[in-house]
């Protein structure tokens, strides 16, 4: 499933592309809210992992805006509540990821990105 929480951490491998490749541009998509448990210790725990600005872009292509621009430095329940929304319950199911360098497609179908590579493409 394309969600957040992996889109995260997806950059494009293609031969040759090895700056400006992160994060990936979302393209065309359709996306599904799909309601999911609830736990702060985990978001908690994941949040010094995040790349907040690649988030918040990446939130903001698919039309949520709750998060702010800068990662707060109070964490409290509501602000990890919109968090676990972000990252958790957007699902992306149909259309592409598209690297900012090379411009390399990763389609989405059925809620699965393929981002295997052609030979000639493969590093």
């Amino acid at each position: 499933m394309v969600r957040l929480i992996t889109h995260n951490i997806l950059a494009c491998h293609a031969k040759g592309c090895t700056s400006n490749n992160f994060p990936l541009q979302f393209q065309d998509v359709s996306i599904e809210l799909r309601e999911a448990e609830f736990n702060a210790d985990f978001l908690r725990g994941f949040l010094p992992r995040l790349e907040w600005p690649a988030l918040v872009g990446a939130a903001r292509q698919l039309g949520d805006t709750s998060l702010p621009e800068e990662q707060p430095e109070m964490i409290d329940d509501e602000f990890l509540q919109k968090l676990h929304h972000v990252l958790l319950e957007i699902h992306v199911e149909e259309g592409a990821m598209v690297c900012p360098n090379c411009k390399h497609v990763y389609p989405i179908s059925n809620g699965i990105p393929n981002m295997l590579l052609a030979e000639h493409e493969i590093g």
